[in-house]
């Protein structure tokens, strides 16, 4: 039987040429095509760099089961572009009433929690990223800089329009210490067996 699922993998990365030329990011992204397509997937792929329409990524969230988010962490948050984005790609799905109608609430019942309006209800986010901190500065208390911050509250502000919508966030998955590690290629390796494990296909 064929399979008939999509997933949409959105590359964020930003070039500044002879310091970051996206080797890294553009390598999961082939972890996870080849990943997918092995599992029979139909795979989307927007290069945020390279240019986009917003309207027809609307379509591509819409066609997809998954979006996956590959990100370099630039001072602790996605490329300025990515921003970009997603204020002209889900401004776009508001007005066409295709991500969501409104924030969830109602007038006529005041039980309706606000957030609880997307549309696009049982589709996955997952963000992987890149970082140049190390992974034990997170879920530690005794780290000064995120004083005990896991991934779920530092991602938030890129999560939220996705749970906005109805989306299911998914554990990320995280390469640390880029600049400082000569054994990256075993996250690499590792990245298969994060997605098969968290989306169990």
């Amino acid at each position: 039987m064929e399979n008939n699922k999509k997933v949409l993998l959105i590359n964020t990365h930003l070039t500044y040429p002879s310091f970051t030329e996206g080797t890294l990011n553009n390598s999961f992204i082939q972890k996870a095509k080849d990943f997918f397509e092995a599992k029979g997937f139909e795979v989307l792929e927007t290069k945020i760099e390279d240019g986009y329409n917003a309207d027809e990524e609307v379509k591509k969230h819409l066609e997809a089961d998954i979006v996956i988010l590959q990100m370099p962490v630039n001072w602790f948050g996605a490329p300025w572009i990515y921003k970009k984005y997603v204020d002209e790609v889900f401004n776009s799905g508001l007005v066409s009433k295709s991500f969501l109608t409104g924030d969830g609430r109602t007038p006529e019942d005041s039980t309706k929690q606000y957030g609880t309006g997307g549309l696009l209800q049982g589709k996955k986010f997952m963000i992987c990223a890149t970082w140049n901190a190390p992974a034990e500065a997170f879920d530690n208390p005794e780290n000064k800089m995120f004083e005990g911050k896991g991934f779920a509250d530092i991602y938030l502000p890129i999560t939220s329009n996705y749970r906005f919508s109805g989306y299911d966030i998914i554990d990320s998955y995280n390469c640390f210490d880029i600049l400082r590690r000569n054994d990256i290629a075993k996250d690499l390796e590792k990245y298969p067996i994060h997605l098969e494990q968290t989306f169990k296909i």
